[in-house]
């Protein structure tokens, strides 16, 4: 089983910037569509961003303009650069497939304070 694994997160102020990490134990990368994925306790995980095999990308309204996903196949990695973060932005962030389908890491936390 391919096992995932998030980092990159922390404190930051509003208007700050992060990059997230997504390192797979195995190739999917190349042949998956990825997703950075966010959640906040006692609410439902929700999509951020997306990238496809071919490179094109999506984002969520709510990051759009702020966030850009992008992927290193060599690395079996996926990044989620966060810019311009808002307290609203603060949940732990996970990666997998689109549709999930791999067990969720650990995620990694980003708490951005006012």
């Amino acid at each position: 089983q391919v096992r995932l694994v998030e980092s990159g997160g922390g404190l930051v102020q509003a208007g700050g910037s992060l990059t997230l990490s997504c390192t797979a134990s195995g190739n999917i990368f190349s042949s998956n569509i990825m997703g950075w994925y966010r959640q906040v306790l006692g609410k439902q995980r929700e999509l951020v961003a997306r990238i496809i095999s071919g490179g094109n990308t999506n984002c969520a309204d709510s990051v759009k303009g702020r966030f850009t996903i992008s992927r290193d196949n060599a690395k079996n990695t996926v990044y989620l650069q966060m810019n311009n973060l808002k307290p609203e932005d603060t949940a732990v962030y996970y990666c997998n497939t689109l549709p999930w389908r791999l067990d969720w890491g650990r995620g990694t936390q980003v708490t951005v304070s006012s």
